[in-house]
């Protein structure tokens, strides 16, 4: 196979876009990151990269707390909306209708189909990011985005980012934990 060098930047094909929200002087906000993922499964964990002149970082140290909210392709422009505005100049959670949950400092999205809560464990500093590991104290799904009591990724329809585009998930390829069964040297 061909290759060519990308070193230049930490690229991983396809990332999941959600919208983080923290209170920001006592006002819910919110910032659209591509640079999120599972960091722990006990306790249950989630990491977030921001670049630590964003606006909603202030909340986060701020509070302790964070939300993960994940959009439906339907929610395309109000999400990318709260990626190129600043919340220091846009009062951004009027896109939105917003909640809480367990946390009181933790802005959740109704329109969203899943909402994570997260309190602040560790924080690193990296370089032009902060990277923020939030323990999930709540997960909260629309019932509509369930199939047989389990999470229907096609029903939730999530916003995958990768250069510079937006996407949407496409078909099963394998099942996990499965698919490798039939490996043969």
């Amino acid at each position: 196979m061909d290759k060519v060098s990308f070193a230049f930047k930490p690229y991983m094909t396809v990332m999941p876009a959600v919208l983080v929200g923290a209170n920001v002087d006592g006002k819910p906000n919110y910032m659209t990151v591509a640079w999120t993922g599972v960091a722990c499964m006990d306790p249950p964990a989630i990491s977030i990269a921001i670049n630590r002149s964003r606006y909603t970082e202030k909340g986060i140290i701020e509070n302790g707390t964070f939300s993960v909210n994940i959009p439906s392709t339907k929610n395309v422009v109000e999400m990318d909306y709260c990626g190129i505005t600043s919340g220091s100049k846009v009062d951004k959670h009027l896109v939105f209708e917003t909640f809480y949950g367990k946390l009181a400092t933790a802005p959740l999205i109704s329109e969203f189909p899943v909402n994570i809560e997260c309190e602040l464990r560790h924080s690193l500093e990296l370089g032009s990011h902060n990277l923020h590991i939030g323990e999930v104290v709540d997960v909260l799904m629309s019932k509509d985005c369930m199939t047989d009591g389990k999470p229907d990724p096609k029903k939730i329809d999530p916003i995958i980012y990768s250069a510079y585009n937006y996407y949407r998930l496409g078909e099963v390829v394998g099942k996990a934990f499965s698919s490798g069964k039939e490996y043969r040297k």
